[in-house]
């Protein structure tokens, strides 16, 4: 606990001492503006003298965004030594003294060239309209959701919807069960009822044959002997969890892993499984085929990934969180993109270099009433599967 306030208060008296701005690069020869938001929480956390509220706790609502500062600091860090020509501006918006409207009105911003935000749902429309306004992109780092945004193209997702994941979910599913009934086990929900919808729709467009889908409603208390009266022992079956309530997962993951010995059983999950799948190493699990869809997967084994675990290990005492990677991958592309294509960025949001630890597939999403792009979302996702605490990624 010690070392993370220490961590934390020297990076939060680095940030207030420049005023949330620095240059990685001599002021002479500044040539891209770029704007990074996170929610840092300096001034819930430090007062006037920059002596810390919380004593000898460290809140877990301001890891994520240190943790994507951090990220994006070693990025900037690695660009540096390149002397890449880069003025970046970072801006916590979780400020009490300067609300994010005011930050985004700073005159320091007039020409910035590209905004990078892990925010929230209420914030996403307001950056949104700023890109939009100057015509510069705003790359979001964490939020699966649009926010309502229409006829942006200057918007960019890199967290993939629900309705991407639940459709390369159901093109696996063609693939590799074609032949088999799919039950989907769901509970009553407003979400649920989405899913459900996604689910049916891609059904109705898709060019192969759809498949054998069979829908069975649960209460919370289910039980195993419910679940048998709906699967075939004598068949391979593929059951999706049809739900985004964790806790309605994981007890379907653990009775269906129960009675893996005599039932052939796959389990298909939403995109929160991935919350779940530090558990799936337990011997609970064992026996059950686990699957489904991420964009974030990185089993960092690559040059960089390991240089940041090493850096982590050596100088921090800790290990990199997901966020830490996202920060630093984000920052490296699509700086490297700005520098690259300069004043035609914008137009080559959907170029595939630069990745870092894993492939991005940033497509327009087109508007079917208007024809227009409403904005761009990452398209790449990995399907990963764990069988007995081991995981492989699969087509």
């Amino acid at each position: 606990m010690i070392f993370w306030m220490t961590r934390f208060l020297v990076f939060a008296i680095c940030l207030l001492c420049i005023q949330f701005s620095f240059a990685q690069t001599d002021t002479a020869q500044v040539k891209y503006k770029i704007a990074v938001f996170a929610p840092l929480y300096l001034d819930s956390a430090f007062d006037a003298g920059y002596n810390y509220r919380y004593d000898k706790n460290f809140p877990k609502f301001i890891n994520p965004g240190l943790e994507f500062y951090e990220g994006a600091q070693l990025a900037l860090d690695s660009l540096n030594k390149e002397n890449a020509p880069l003025e970046v501006f970072v801006y916590d918006t979780r400020s009490t003294t300067k609300p994010l409207k005011e930050q985004l009105n700073n005159p320091e911003l007039d020409d910035v060239e590209l905004i990078l935000a892990y925010c929230s749902g209420q914030e996403l429309g307001s950056f949104a309209y700023e890109a939009a306004l100057k015509k510069i992109p705003f790359i979001n780092v964490n939020l699966p959701v649009d926010g309502g945004v229409k006829n942006n193209p200057y918007f960019v997702m890199l967290n993939s919807t629900l309705k991407t994941h639940i459709e390369t979910a159901y093109r696996y599913a063609q693939k590799n069960h074609a032949l088999n009934t799919v039950t989907v086990f769901r509970k009553k929900g407003a979400m649920e009822d989405a899913i459900k919808k996604y689910i049916d729709d891609y059904a109705k467009s898709t060019s192969s044959v759809p498949l054998k889908l069979k829908y069975v409603d649960l209460t919370d208390s289910f039980t195993v002997a419910q679940l048998k009266k709906v699967l075939d022992s004598t068949k391979q079956t593929l059951c999706i969890a049809g739900s985004l309530d964790e806790i309605f997962s994981r007890r379907l993951a653990l009775q269906l892993a129960s009675i893996s010995k005599t039932y052939k059983l796959t389990l298909m999950g939403m995109p929160t499984f991935d919350n779940l799948s530090r558990d799936f190493s337990k011997p609970e699990y064992k026996g059950l085929d686990l699957v489904y869809t991420t964009p974030f997967y990185n089993p960092r084994t690559d040059n960089v990934s390991q240089e940041i675990v090493n850096y982590f290990n050596a100088k921090l005492y800790a290990r990199p969180s997901d966020m830490v990677m996202r920060g630093y991958e984000a920052i490296w592309r699509f700086s490297k993109l700005l520098m690259k294509y300069q004043d035609n960025f914008p137009a080559n949001l959907t170029n595939k270099e630069f990745n870092v630890f894993r492939e991005f597939d940033i497509q327009p999403v087109v508007n079917k009433q208007t024809s227009a792009t409403d904005y761009f979302e990452n398209k790449k996702l990995f399907l990963l599967k764990w069988r007995d605490g081991l995981v492989n990624v699969v087509n």
